[in-house]
């Protein structure tokens, strides 16, 4: 296994793409291990898209990719603003809870922080918040799209190990709403003690009453959203489809933000998108299968039982483990290659198989900012022009805040599983 790793890090060290990685390092595997067939790649790479669950990611991102076209996030920034902005660092403040609103429509971290970050990040510098720190707190809100549902992250796992998607967004939620709240307190800590950011004299009920019949068919998206989840009225693949259509019904009928032209390019790039990710599902779950195939599941497994780890300490080792990995490679990866990995050990030690989806998720979610490859600076480095190692200075305030978030994730599973 350790080989295995390390002939992939090497081939994304000299600029190979994840997917065709693990296809190279998957494809030399089969030929050294007898009794493998070639066919086996064609079959499984089929198998491991050829899924309900995963039907859903395409109509999320292409949600997502028209709700950010459309500057849905500056209509929301704006009709928040009317009275967050009151408050010191109410701009900030006001990213932060607009980052909740559009993860819950979006279910991507990268498409949270650009859309956020295209909208605000000006008004941000105008208001007198360094750009770092601009950066940093878009970079860090755009996060919260992995956890509140609806999040691709979920339904890769759900598909990958055969947890049902629904649960998981509905444990999602409390965590997210949890990891939201901690931020806005760091935000509000940090502006206070360094003075950014001006303040206007008083909440503007006035403007926000006359916002609010606009800003109304998107405020609803959210709770349409989660709520048919939550009662089970629709399945998150019907629910993608909905939120499809919904979102291009706002952007092309009602706000008229998106023209036919404009729709186009959004579902090409969304049809892109989602290639790469299903690219990177098959690899993973080829070099899946061969873990398995080679015993090495297996091997994990009775190596933790033999040591005699407890659920806390395996819980950390995990955490470790999957901290260090988002250094080298992004959370589609990491998910779909550690997953058949640590949930059969997480399993046989009573652990929750739904905790520790949330807990995998919260992982991904440091890894977005976490250097060399975090996604989400190098969107923030294009939004704001500065060089990558300024936008995580600008994170870095908020790295312990996200560790202490997942320690509370792990350690006590009523966070996540309340709702179920």
């Amino acid at each position: 296994m350790f080989f295995t790793f390390a002939a992939m890090l090497a081939l994304l060290a000299v600029g190979s793409h994840v997917a065709v990685a693990m296809g190279i390092v998957t494809t030399a595997l089969v030929l050294l291990v007898q009794g493998v067939p070639m066919a086996v790649i064609a079959q499984t790479a089929f198998k491991s898209v050829n899924s309900y669950a995963l039907m859903a990611i395409p109509l999320f991102v292409l949600a997502g990719n028209l709700m950010m076209r459309g500057n849905i996030a500056g209509m929301l920034i704006d009709l928040i603003g009317t009275l967050v902005r009151a408050a010191r660092g109410g701009l900030a403040l006001t990213v932060m809870i607009a980052s909740v609103f559009f993860a819950a429509i979006s279910g991507s971290s990268v498409g949270s922080a650009a859309a956020i970050g295209s909208a605000v990040v000006s008004g941000l510098k105008d208001d007198g918040y360094p750009a770092r720190f601009a950066a940093g707190i878009v970079a860090v809100g755009g996060t919260l799209g992995l956890m509140i549902p609806p999040s691709l992250g979920f339904i890769l796992i759900g598909s990958i190990v055969g947890l049902p998607v629904d649960r998981l967004f509905i444990a999602g939620v409390l965590p997210g709403l949890m990891e939201a709240a901690m931020l806005m307190l760091a935000v509000a800590y940090l502006t206070r003690r360094h003075g950014y950011g001006r303040t206007i004299a008083r909440p503007d009920w006035r403007g926000f009453a006359a916002r609010v019949p606009k800003a109304a068919p998107v405020i609803v998206m959210p709770v349409l959203v989660i709520g048919s989840i939550y009662t089970g009225y629709l399945t998150p693949t019907e629910v993608s489809a909905f939120a499809a259509a919904y979102a291009a019904l706002l952007c092309l009928l009602v706000y008229r933000s998106v023209n036919l032209r404009g729709a186009w390019s959004v579902v090409q790039e969304s049809l892109l998108q989602t290639t790469m990710i299903f690219a990177i599902v098959m690899g993973g779950s080829l070099v899946g299968f061969m873990m398995a195939r080679m015993g090495v599941s297996a091997a994990i497994v009775d190596a933790i039982v033999e040591a005699r780890m407890t659920p806390w300490q395996f819980l950390l080792l995990a955490n470790v483990i999957l901290l260090i990995l988002g250094m080298f490679i992004d959370g589609v990866a990491m998910i779909v290659l550690t997953s058949p990995l640590l949930f059969p050990v997480a399993t046989s030690l009573g652990i929750n198989p739904v905790h520790f989806a949330v807990i995998m998720v919260a992982n991904v979610e440091i890894a977005t900012l976490t250097p060399p490859v975090g996604l989400n600076l190098f969107v923030m480095s294009g939004v704001t022009k500065l060089p990558v190692h300024e936008v995580v200075r600008g994170v870095a305030p908020f790295y312990g805040v996200r560790l202490v978030a997942l320690a509370l994730i792990s350690y006590v599973p009523a966070i996540s599983l309340a709702l179920l």
